[in-house]
C-alpha cells in the first residue's frame, strides 16, 4: 500500500479533490492511503453475505458495497468497508447525493463488515481493522461490527455497548452466528468462510 502526496485538512477538500487516476484510496488521517486491489476470496464472501440478508428479507437498497463513511479519528478518515447494512434512516440521508458517502451529520448504519487481509498483530493491516476501525466505528456509533477473517478461520461479532464495542462471540467451523442486530439470521462461520474459497 503506497500513500499519496495530497493531505486534506477537511471532508469538504478531499471531496472536492481529483487526480483524474482511477485508484482506490482510503483517507486516513488526512492522507491519501492507496487501496489496492482486491482480493477475491474477499470479493466472494461480501456477495454470498449479500444473498444472506437479501434472504432474511433486508431491501436491496440498504445492502452497501462501495459505500464510504466518514468517521472521528486524529484529523478526518473515510473508510470503504467491505459491506455495510444501512438503517431506512441513513438511506433517506444518503439517497440523492452525488456520491455515496456516509458523512458524520448522517445517522450510522446498522452494521459494518470488514474481511480481514493476512497480517499479524502489530502489522499495519492487522491493526487496521483490529485495532482503528474498531475504535472508529465504535466511535462513529455503528451498533454492529463483524470482522471476517479467513486467515484465522474466524468471524468476530462486536456489538456496541455504550462508546465501545463488546464481543458477541468469535465464531468457527460449525458455530453459528449471533447477531444482536439480525436474530433471524441461520448462518454457521464455516458457510462465511467457504464462500470464499
Amino acid at each position: 500500500m503506497t500513500q499519496a502526496k495530497s493531505r486534506f485538512s477537511t471532508i469538504e477538500d478531499y471531496l472536492a479533490y481529483d487526480d483524474g487516476a482511477d485508484i482506490p484510496y482510503e483517507l486516513v488521517d488526512g492522507v491519501l492511503v492507496e487501496m489496492g486491489a482486491e482480493n477475491p476470496g474477499n470479493v466472494a464472501i461480501a456477495i454470498f453475505l449479500i444473498s444472506v440478508f437479501l434472504q432474511l428479507s433486508v431491501p436491496h437498497y440498504l445492502i452497501h458495497r462501495g459505500t464510504e463513511i466518514v468517521v472521528p479519528s486524529q484529523s478526518v478518515t473515510s473508510r470503504y468497508p467491505d459491506l455495510i447494512v444501512l438503517t431506512e434512516a441513513c438511506w433517506s440521508a444518503l439517497s440523492g447525493a452525488k456520491r455515496s458517502l456516509i458523512t458524520p451529520e448522517m445517522p450510522a448504519p446498522a452494521l459494518v463488515i470488514e474481511i480481514v487481509s493476512p497480517g499479524e498483530p502489530g502489522e499495519k493491516k492487522y491493526d487496521r481493522d483490529y485495532i482503528d476501525k474498531r475504535k472508529e466505528y465504535a466511535a462513529r456509533g455503528i451498533p454492529e461490527y463483524w470482522l471476517i477473517d479467513p486467515s484465522r478461520s474466524v468471524i468476530i461479532v462486536l456489538h456496541l455497548s455504550g462508546q465501545l464495542y463488546q464481543e458477541i462471540g468469535r465464531f468457527q467451523g460449525q458455530d453459528q452466528i449471533v447477531s444482536p442486530t439480525f436474530p433471524g439470521l441461520t448462518l454457521i462461520a464455516e458457510q462465511i468462510l467457504q464462500a470464499g474459497v
